[in-house]
């Protein structure tokens, strides 16, 4: 298997010097230039190249002496030696990559001790099976790093002790290491990826907070979390005294929760007490598969029920008109419901905006079922419409109206009841295939102008 060094020469060339010899050159009349072929980039990507080892240190240090940022993951390497060896030659890496290297040995104490890498900030372990007195060892050699990635190791709990494992100190009930620590680990790390990994407890996944009191960002996608409450254990007689779930987080800002085990609105409730939090992930949850709602419905009820959340499941930042509908509808939501069943958030919320008169049905969903006028040219027509419908599926339903494939088709939304007035801007071009139809605000009466891309193209060309 080759080295580092060896892909590097396969891939840029073995001549590809970092400062190539001018000595000979009439320099004040002709300044030679690398090709582009032989340069060693400063973004170095040398993925499944089979690289087992280091290479020479002299000449890796000479080709890489410029390289900011090192991609070497999906290869052979299986020894941190060699990766220390890496690390060594290429002094100003910020950005290191080791992804898919299997290399779940252990960094023995004579490595540890090796000289601090000042200038890393950024490491990607995900899937290499890294053991965390391995982790420990990394942390405390590397004082600059702010993000680090953790992703599909296998993890089952958390220990950042910096000690070796005994099974004994496994809970057989819980699977949870009885080992309790709130020391601090690495202080300067802001991100921490650690998606897909088999942690249940939010106990352990508080360890993470402990040992880096500055983390900002944290993603948990697809960890089978079931509940963000520091969930007691009989058995190893674990009762976590009168901590929270935002304890260990006072600083995060960004929580991806994506595809976890979370099935009560408690959780949500729970998740509305961090301090710092203001952009949350929460799709895939069981919960919405067992509550029975549309994706509008679900997300008035989220926003009504985390206040200080600005950016909810990606996109831009909650406005304050649609905050504002949604505690409102939140109240009458709620209002129907019997006493026992409010949360705590309804009686905040009707301090806020007093108690509100019912409407006439408190179902947050939108008219499933609309009559629209569909024009194409000369031709009009009448259809009824299901607003759940996504624009792409309503542009091959219009095919044999139209006459011309959805892949040739415009649509245009016609707001009836803004048509003639002086707020009315024109026709608005649904031009999102995979938005759904109630998210323009819909309504009977309303009309879709369908146009023709062929049609611009050929007036186009006939202007040209």
């Amino acid at each position: 298997m080759p080295s580092l060094l060896e892909a590097l020469e396969r891939k840029y060339g073995a001549k590809g010097e970092v400062n190539p010899p001018i000595d000979d050159m009439p320099v004040a009349i002709f300044v030679p230039k690398r090709s582009p072929r032989l340069s060693v980039p400063t973004l170095l990507v040398l993925n499944d190249c089979d690289i087992d080892c280091a290479g020479d240190p002299c000449a890796l240090a000479d080709k890489c002496a410029d390289v900011v940022e090192l991609d070497i993951a999906n290869n052979k390497l299986t020894e941190w030696q060699e990766v220390f060896a890496v690390l060594e030659q290429t002094p100003r890496v910020r950005f290191l990559n080791l992804s898919f290297n299997r290399l779940s040995a252990q960094i023995q104490a004579a490595q540890a001790l090796r000289p601090r890498w000042d200038s890393l900030s950024h490491l990607v372990l995900n899937s290499t099976y890294v053991g965390w007195p391995s982790v420990h060892a990394l942390l405390k050699a590397l004082p600059a790093l702010e993000e680090l990635h953790l992703s599909l190791n296998e993890y089952s709990y958390v220990d950042l002790s910096g000690n070796e494992v005994n099974e004994k100190d496994r809970c057989e009930e819980c699977s949870r290491l009885n080992i309790e620590t709130t020391d601090t680990v690495h202080e300067q790390l802001k991100k921490l990826h650690f998606s897909g990994n088999p942690v249940s407890s939010w106990r352990e996944i508080s360890k993470l907070g402990y040992a880096f009191p500055n983390l900002e960002t944290l993603l948990l996608n697809d960890c089978p979390i079931t509940t963000l409450e520091p969930d007691p254990c009989e058995k190893c007689q674990d009762d976590n005294g009168n901590k929270k779930s935002h304890d260990a987080f006072p600083h995060l800002r960004f929580l991806n929760l994506n595809n976890t085990g979370l099935a009560t609105w408690d959780e949500v409730d729970r998740l509305a007490r961090f301090p710092a939090l203001k952009s949350l992930r929460v799709q895939g949850w069981p919960l919405w598969e067992r509550f029975e709602s549309t994706e509008h419905e679900r997300r008035l009820l989220l926003v009504a029920r985390l206040p200080h959340v600005r950016t909810l499941n990606g996109g831009g930042a909650v406005p304050v008109e649609e905050r504002d509908a949604a505690e409102r509808a939140f109240i009458r939501y709620y209002m129907e419901k019997p006493e026992s069943d409010r949360p705590d958030r309804y009686w905040e919320l009707v301090g806020i905006h007093g108690k509100l008169d019912p409407l006439v049905s408190v179902d947050l969903r939108p008219e499933k079922r609309v009559q629209i006028t569909f024009t194409c040219g000369d031709n009009s027509e009448v259809r009824t419409i299901d607003v759940y419908r996504t624009v792409s599926d309503l542009k091959t339903r219009l095919e044999r109206l139209a006459g011309f494939p959805a892949s040739k088709m415009r649509l245009f939304y016609v707001d009836q009841e803004l048509r003639d007035t002086q707020y009315f801007q024109g026709p608005e071009e649904m031009k999102y295939p995979t938005k759904q139809l109630y998210s323009y605000n819909i309504r009977s009466g309303d009309e879709i102008i369908i146009d023709s891309k062929l049609k611009h193209s050929i007036s186009a060309n006939s202007t040209a």
